[in-house]
């Protein structure tokens, strides 16, 4: 009874980290960097299990690789604004909730900094690396709905997203 006990407690603690081994295994659909004039902010790519974009269900795994310092609150102003400008707000009545979900999750970043997002499952998952090298990610929070996984990966891959090019990029298109 006991050793049934700690293996699942053993279980349970590594189950995250397992999962984040799965993802991290796919394979790259394609990659882009956002600039803002001179400077870069971030370095971005997309994987998913095959290696190919077949739309916003599937299961997929968005890398972002801060390139400078930007806070939370800025993270989150600049997510704020990818929705207004899609028309999420006035779509989704939960979209004000989520706003205050990555208020509540989101870390500030600084250079070398990751932050993922994996859709699997239909739901999905933040995951945090303090830097590149370091060798595993952590999970941020629980997992997230469907609605809000397509709406936030919408960000970079939905057609109406503020930067095709990087969509392009992202989604093995070339520019």
């Amino acid at each position: 009874m006991k050793l049934s006990l700690l293996l699942l407690l053993w279980l349970a603690a590594v189950s995250p980290f397992a999962h984040a081994a799965d993802w991290l295994n796919w394979r790259k659909v394609g990659d882009a960097t956002l600039t803002w004039g001179p400077f870069t902010v971030y370095t971005s790519q997309l994987l998913t299990p095959n290696g190919l974009y077949d739309g916003p269900k599937q299961n997929q795994a968005l890398i972002i690789t801060y390139q400078r310092n930007i806070s939370r609150d800025e993270l989150v102003e600049a997510t704020r604004d990818q929705w207004q400008a899609q028309g999420i707000f006035e779509r989704e009545p939960q979209s004000n909730g989520w706003i205050r979900t990555l208020q509540s999750l989101w870390p500030n970043v600084s250079a070398g900094t990751q932050l993922a997002f994996v859709l699997n499952d239909k739901q999905g998952q933040f995951w945090y690396r303090a830097s590149a090298p370091q060798k595993t990610f952590t999970p941020l929070g629980p997992r997230q709905s469907e609605a809000f996984s397509v709406r936030f990966l919408g960000i970079w891959l939905d057609p109406r997203t503020q930067y095709p090019a990087l969509r392009q990029q992202l989604i093995g298109g070339g520019e």
